[in-house]
């Protein structure tokens, strides 16, 4: 049998909710069978930032690497999924189970997840919060909000942490369907050069 397969990506489309002032999703069919031609292609208009995404060093460090760049085996491997529902507006350390060595923590945090409108009150991680996942060896980070900073943060406290640390980062996932637990995670970035960032298709395989 097979081992059980979770998506843990928004679906890309248009009216994809996009964090305020950035590039609306849209698709356009430029090539089109029905046309004539022998094959449909589309072009895409989209932000790096765009439903579930893999946060580059760039993003938050004018020297740092950009998604082409970065390696993958931070994305690739065991992970801890945390129900961290109605924690407030930040994941705090004492809100943290024992991790038992994992090197991946996704946090769960909404209810149920708002794939029709942005919210703005969505839960951050504490700084303080990163800084004590790194000390236990923790490799990345994932939330299924936004970001791990507050929407209406100036000082990116939390990203400054994951870059102290040299963390990676995984924003917007779904994980409205995943019992807490532990998993195989897979969500590799595109290899984007000079990008800030890239969606990503992610998904949690059960372990065997």
């Amino acid at each position: 049998m097979s081992a059980r397969i979770w998506d843990i990506s928004q679906r890309l489309r248009p009216g994809l909710p996009v964090w305020p002032g950035d590039t609306e999703f849209a698709h356009e069919r430029t090539w089109k069978m029905a046309d004539g031609s022998p094959v449909n292609v589309s072009r895409l208009t989209m932000s790096t930032h765009s439903g579930t995404h893999a946060d580059a060093p760039l993003h938050y460090d004018e020297a740092g690497l950009d998604s082409a760049s970065s390696a993958l085996e931070p994305y690739i491997g065991e992970c801890l999924v945390v129900d961290a529902r109605g924690v407030g507006a930040a994941i705090e350390v004492g809100d943290l189970p024992h991790l038992h060595s994992a090197d991946r923590i996704l946090f769960r945090t909404y209810e149920t997840f708002p794939h029709e409108a942005w919210e703005t009150g969505f839960t951050a991680i504490a700084a303080e919060t990163i800084k004590w996942l790194a000390l236990q060896g923790v490799r990345l980070v994932g939330i299924d909000t936004p970001s791990i900073d507050p929407q209406d943060s100036k000082t990116m406290d939390a990203h400054k942490a994951v870059l102290a640390a040299d963390m990676r980062i995984l924003e917007g996932l779904v994980l409205d369907d995943v019992p807490e637990g532990r998993y195989e995670l897979i969500a590799l970035p595109l290899p984007l050069a000079g990008a800030d960032a890239s969606p990503i298709r992610a998904i949690l395989r059960e372990l065997t």
